[in-house]
């Protein structure tokens, strides 16, 4: 059976609690990484002719394995393992297998690097035939460990990676997709980290480029290498060293330049002059502009990008948000960048995104291709598109997309993003803060002191609802009526505002149009989705499927074409995307499997069956309807006895209630009280409720019976069911019945939350304006008359 991305993902994170305890994730992660990237080579390429990763005869991950429960099991890992694969391939600063501190030492660094090594035996993990070129499947794996471990190595170690999402804007707006590329294409990294942005940036091109990077941190230099070849990049360059202060790409004395770069450098580092004399720089990077700040070494990263670019060339640099209008120094640099054309845009990200620290950040786009003729900068304000997830703030599907499309097109979109003149960047002062030109704040709903003095509601409030107008003219009419020049009245009563606006026929037809219009691409979806193959590639496939879905909404009144994007995008997240991995792998197959947990004393138990591509609610919905309708009717029945029960009980417990002399209530002890009691005519009203009582539990056991053989012959049914199942049936079952079944209700919850909104706004209009003020004044002195009188009654009186 193919392995599933999200088992992949559990089975590699679960390795972490092996070391746990010893040392932090920053410190852990290379063991983890070093495993899967020894794991990797040795299934791909041991025993491969001219393969790109050498893998020395007796230091392949068979030879490791062959090492657990060895006394000396650490120090042989490092010389029989380690060692030859690092001098093989020029890998540096290795981790020490070796190392008490962080392992423990004896029978406890023995157990640990032995149970690690078990859980890459997994044979779900074998990447013999794993097709990296096309489907990174474990590239992604290296990514989700990585982003993991930045989330726990906390704020000052968190620096060796940058967010995928934010990775993938910055690798889609400098524009190599769709440019004429080839091997002679080069893309460049001054602070590559752990290499996620780079390889984010080869992916984008249409043919393998020429990667070159460097990392100051040995260190995280060796787990760039590492992602590299596990992403199926063995030819990147990856140095080490101060970029600043020793930037190792040259061509002779000069720098090399390249065709496009992108980096991620530490922000406002205090120390980026060290080792250098900016003022006589050799490489000329900052005499043209100016020299940044002796303590803020934003610019000084930037201005080096900028020199390493090509007359033509084109990159992306993340920094603070504090480059776009600090003065003094900073401000002279940015005022020759922008005269010299070379800022083609800027975008605001949301705060808290990065893991080195959580102070908003900035995408600098730089183009040097008519750097002299650029008449503008085109700035996005995206600081509002996000997600929460756990303590850090992550991109979604839709917000990448939607800065990606805004930033290409050059759209101009009201409170998102504009194409700035220079001259009204010069009469700013070169000042770049981005609420300077984009309004980004949610208009204040305001309050109308003539409605809450004199009643009605504003049509000026009603006007700002024409989206739903344009789409439903008689709608409004419907909710409101006239009041007065420039006011309305709420026409219907609040409650029935919901079924006014969901029941009017223009909404109505408007509901069952965008019914239809899904049930268009649906058709064509499930014939595309039908058609595949076992070899397909999954990510090829969703990214045609969630582009067509996009552009088939696109321009639709009310519905947000991301939104909608955004839902299959969420689903292929948390299903499909296992799903078609697994069709990728295997074909159209549907085998159930038994699910075994093991507990602590390693026991295994049988906890069931399950088939992951055709769940067994789906065969029962389609095959077994009547039978689920007769446990569905046997479960509402036992609910009612179940009901009964728990209302007697509730009824005469108490220490007054008829129960009261019961230690507890069950079979036994209500038989046996009301053996106690037969006979006695003063107790007859509680050996009727104890009857009662009886009666109800035995339905109750008979009716929990029922269900339960029920249950059971279903379950054998459905079970059954599934080696009788065509190709046909299958595909029809998984793509009809489950996928696009999920995505057609997830949309339908779009219109559900359009009618909603509007009711909540109307609602609010309504209450907020309905008891305007001299009624207020009339019911508050009529209330107070009223509690003077009571008062007068009591002999009380107010001084």
């Amino acid at each position: 059976m193919a392995l599933k991305k999200s088992e992949l993902y559990s089975s590699l994170w679960s390795s972490c609690d092996e070391l746990r305890g010893g040392m932090d994730a920053s410190q852990y992660k290379n063991y983890v990484l070093v495993l899967l990237f020894i794991k990797y080579v040795s299934d791909k390429y041991a025993g491969v002719p001219y393969a790109p990763v050498t893998v020395p005869e007796g230091a392949s991950f068979k030879d490791m394995v062959a090492l657990k429960g060895a006394p000396d099991i650490g120090d042989q890992i490092n010389k029989k393992i380690i060692a030859p694969l690092a001098n093989a391939n020029k890998l540096s600063d290795m981790p020490d297998f070796n190392d008490t501190g962080k392992l423990g030492s004896g029978k406890e660094m023995v157990d640990r690097l032995t149970n690690l090594i078990g859980i890459f035996e997994n044979k779900a993990l074998d990447f013999s035939k794993h097709r990296a070129e096309d489907d990174d499947l474990l590239g992604d794996a290296y990514e989700y460990l990585m982003r993991h471990f930045a989330t726990e190595s906390g704020k000052s170690k968190g620096q060796f990676y940058t967010p995928a999402e934010v990775s993938r804007v910055m690798a889609q707006i400098i524009g190599i997709k769709g440019a004429k590329t080839s091997a002679a294409t080069t893309v460049y990294d001054p602070t590559c980290g752990s290499g996620s942005l780079l390889l984010k940036v080869g992916d984008e091109a249409g043919t393998a480029v020429t990667l070159y990077g460097q990392e100051k941190d040995e260190a995280t230099s060796g787990l760039a290498r590492m992602n590299m070849i596990l992403h199926n990049n063995p030819t990147a360059l990856i140095v080490q060293g101060n970029t600043l202060a020793d930037p190792k790409f040259k061509d002779g004395d000069a720098l090399k330049t390249f065709d496009y770069a992108v980096a991620n450098p530490p922000f406002s580092d205090k120390r980026w002059s060290t080792g250098i004399d900016p003022l006589h720089d050799p490489h000329q990077r900052f005499a043209p502009f100016g020299t940044p700040p002796a303590k803020q070494g934003d610019y000084a990263y930037l201005l080096h990008i900028v020199r390493s670019l090509k007359s033509t060339g084109k990159g992306a640099c993340i920094l603070p948000h504090g480059v776009l209008f600090r003065g003094n120094a900073e401000a002279d640099i940015r005022r020759a960048l922008i005269r010299k054309g070379y800022i083609k845009g800027i975008i605001g990200l949301p705060t808290n995104l990065f893991y080195g620290t959580g102070i908003p950040a900035c995408i600098i786009v730089i183009d040097k291709e008519d750097a002299q003729a650029r008449k503008g900068i085109f700035m996005i304000d995206a600081s509002g598109g996000f997600k929460k997830d756990g303590a850090k703030n992550r991109l979604r599907d839709q917000d990448i997309h939607r800065i990606v499309d805004t930033f290409i097109n050059l759209r101009d979109e009201p409170c998102y993003a504009r194409m700035v003149g220079l001259d009204e960047i010069e009469k700013n002062d070169f000042n770049l803060n981005l609420p300077r030109y984009i309004d980004s704040q949610t208009p204040e709903d305001r309050q109308d002191i003539d409605a809450h003095l004199n009643g009605g509601i504003p049509v000026a409030d009603v006007d700002a609802l024409a989206p739903y107008w344009q789409v439903c003219p008689d709608l409004r009419a419907a909710l409101f009526s006239p009041n007065r020049p420039g006011y309305l009245d709420l026409a219907v009563e609040k409650a029935a505002i919901k079924t006014a606006i969901y029941d009017h026929p223009q909404f109505s037809t408007f509901v069952a149009r965008m019914n239809a219009h899904f049930d268009q691409w649906r058709t064509k979806a499930a014939a595309r989705l039908k058609a595949l193959e076992a070899g397909f590639y999954p990510k090829e496939l969703i990214a045609e499927l969630a582009e067509d879905l996009l552009t088939h909404y696109s321009g639709k009144p009310l519905i947000d074409a991301y939104d909608v994007y955004q839902h299959l995008m969420d689903y292929w997240a948390e299903t499909m995307q296992d799903d078609c991995y697994q069709i990728a792998a295997d074909g159209w197959k549907a085998v159930p499997y038994r699910i075994i947990e093991t507990d602590k004393k390693g026991k295994e138990k049988d906890k069931g069956w399950t088939c992951d591509l055709i769940p067994k609610p789906l065969i029962v919905a389609r095959y077994y309807p009547q039978d689920q309708a007769a446990i569905d009717t046997l479960s509402a029945e036992l609910d009612d006895i179940s009901a009964k029960l728990a209302e007697m009980e509730e009824e005469h417990g108490g220490e007054d209630g008829l129960f009261s002399d019961l230690d507890k209530i069950n079979k036994a002890n209500v038989a046996a009280r009301l053996k106690e009691i037969k006979g006695d005519k003063e107790s007859k009203d509680e050996a009727e409720a104890l009857k009662a009582w009886l009666d109800a539990n035995v339905q109750e056991t008979a009716m929990k019976k029922r269900l339960k053989e029920a249950e059971a012959e279903l379950d054998d049914k459905a079970l059954g069911h599934y080696p009788k199942l065509t190709e046909a049936e299958i595909k029809t079952l998984a793509v009809g019945d489950k996928w696009l079944a999920a995505l057609d209700a997830a949309i339908h919850g779009e219109m559900d939350r359009l009618s909603q909104r509007l009711t909540q706004r109307v609602k609010e209009l309504a209450e907020r304006y309905e008891a305007p003020l001299p009624r207020m004044v009339e019911k508050v002195t009529a209330l107070e008359a009223k509690v003077n009188a009571h008062l007068k009654k009591m002999g009380l009186t107010w001084a």
